[in-house]
């Protein structure tokens, strides 16, 4: 893994590739945000901004969710996949904050992981987010970037939180899940376009492309055979 030092120079360089880097999720407040995030679970951010108008215009809030009927709230959701599952955990989540916390949406991470629905992933959006606390929530784009630049090591979303929490200053925690979402989505896909990324000249991955001369993601040649045909040329 790379030091400290390494870690904030990379995630400060994406967050210039990347200036607009932000939850693509639209919300208002964070009652808004913890609903559309437990949505958002095997969905997209945007099928999720399709459907969360007219949900929150008829549930404003957790007291009104909590008198929502299940079956009318499915017919909301259905669009966003699991809709049984997703409607169940929402009705828990609005009746467990009316119950426990008066209906207002608690900045506490222990708490919110007791919410039915919510993990450290959508706790740690809503923290950074709308509740003004740092928080650097782990999805699959974080954990691929993470890894194959080298600023983390692992296959566990638990153990690259820490890992990254640890290397920067807690100021930069949600910038730095921003940036590394938003390069997954962008430039570091599945298959990476490298020639893209703004910070390949320090990432593990792209190195050890050099190293076997394989081609660049992205790339009709690899940087072994470019060097070539130019000493050809």
């Amino acid at each position: 893994m790379k030091s400290p030092q390494a870690t904030r120079r990379i995630i400060e360089t994406l967050s210039r590739q990347h200036p607009d880097a932000d939850t693509e999720l639209r919300y208002r407040n964070a009652f808004e945000l913890l609903a559309a995030t437990i949505l958002s679970a095997q969905s997209t951010d945007e099928r999720v901004n399709l459907v969360t108008p007219a949900l929150f215009e008829r549930y404003p809030d957790a007291q009104a969710l909590a008198t929502a009927r299940p079956d009318e709230l499915e017919r909301q959701i259905v669009s966003t996949g699991f809709f049984r599952q997703k409607a169940k955990a929402l009705i828990g989540m609005a009746r467990q904050i009316v119950g426990e916390h008066g209906g207002a949406v608690p900045a506490d991470m222990e708490a919110l992981t007791r919410l039915p629905g919510v993990g450290r992933k959508t706790a740690n959006v809503v923290l950074g987010h709308a509740l003004g606390v740092p928080g650097l929530a782990v999805d699959r784009h974080v954990l691929r970037v993470s890894n194959r630049i080298g600023i983390a090591a692992s296959d566990d979303p638990v153990k690259v939180e820490s890992q990254l929490c640890k290397a920067l200053p807690d100021a930069m925690w949600t910038l730095a899940s921003d940036v590394l979402i938003l390069h997954g989505r962008r430039i570091c896909r599945p298959k990476p376009l490298c020639e893209r990324c703004s910070v390949r000249r320090e990432c593990d991955y792209y190195r050890s492309l050099q190293r076997v001369g394989r081609a660049l993601p992205g790339s009709p040649r690899g940087p072994d055979k470019a060097r070539a045909t130019r000493r050809t040329k």
